[in-house]
């Protein structure tokens, strides 16, 4: 019975010996083998083969595209104002021992890494021009970390600024800024609304005073004229002017008549000497 039992452990023995002796590495993988506390080598995807009890996995890497998240921070620019940025970023790991024994934590290296580049660069521009230059920063971004990541064996594939926004103060004061900008503008409008309307009424005053000075020139024209023919028809240098001043006495007459406050209109029996003593005669 001891023989079998004896039998039976080196058995067990022997196939936990062989299990840990095969690696299996799944596709999109690469594991970190130590021999002795040491770095020994790097397996790739599919068999592999390791001593047992000497050789161990102490890390296991994806070769695919890794997403970071950059989280959101502050970020002050040339002219004090305070906008808040956001990134992500695309890496993949070339070189796993690099990525393993070049940094202590390459993911949590590489986002710091990000935000201190990406204040660095808002912080040399403007408010403005950090807003509108997203391929801009973008690009110096790139440009600023891919060598350094470079030495823990990763590249940069592509980095993104997700937002780039003032703060909820420096919206509120841009919008105060805003809103007064339009009310000076309504006042200025309503300004030259009201300008352009005093112009235009004076205008039109002018040119009705002018057009009645013409209208009052044209009548008197017209009534000289009348009295020259009535002169030449009548050959008498008074008649003509008694008959033009009774013509126009019965037409005051008429319209007093038919005006709404008029009761009575008496008109003189003798309107001939009436008119003559109009003129004095």
């Amino acid at each position: 019975m001891e023989g079998l039992s004896v039998v039976g452990v080196l058995v067990v023995l022997v196939i936990v010996t062989v299990i840990k002796g095969v690696r299996i590495v799944p596709q999109g993988y690469k594991h970190i083998v130590q021999r002795l506390g040491k770095y020994h080598s790097t397996l790739t995807p599919g068999l592999n083969f390791v001593i047992p009890y000497v050789d161990s996995i102490v890390e296991r890497l994806t070769t695919k595209d890794i997403v970071l998240d950059i989280p959101s921070q502050e970020v002050i620019t040339k002219d004090n104002a305070v906008i808040v940025a956001n990134a992500i970023a695309y890496i993949n790991i070339i070189s796993p021992e690099k990525a393993v024994y070049g940094v202590e934590n390459f993911v949590l290296a590489i986002e710091k890494l990000i935000q201190t580049s990406l204040r660095a660069i808002i912080g040399e521009m403007s408010l403005d021009d950090a807003l509108s230059s997203r391929d801009h920063i973008k690009q110096k971004l790139k440009d600023g970390i891919s060598d350094d990541i470079a030495d823990w064996g990763i590249t940069l594939k592509t980095v993104e600024i997700q937002d780039i926004n003032p703060s909820t103060t420096m919206q509120a004061s841009m919008e105060e800024q805003s809103a007064a900008e339009r009310q000076r503008r309504a006042a200025v409008t309503r300004a030259e609304g009201a300008k352009q309307a005093a112009i235009l009424e004076a205008d039109g005053r002018l040119e009705a005073s002018r057009r009645d000075a013409q209208a009052k020139i044209l009548l008197a024209d017209a009534s000289g004229k009348a009295i020259e023919s009535i002169t030449a028809a009548l050959k008498d240098k008074e008649l003509p002017a008694t008959y033009l001043l009774g013509e126009k006495y019965i037409e005051a007459m008429r319209e007093l008549s038919e005006s709404d406050n008029s009761k009575t209109v008496v008109l003189p029996a003798d309107l001939l000497h009436a008119v003559k003593g109009i003129l004095g005669k």
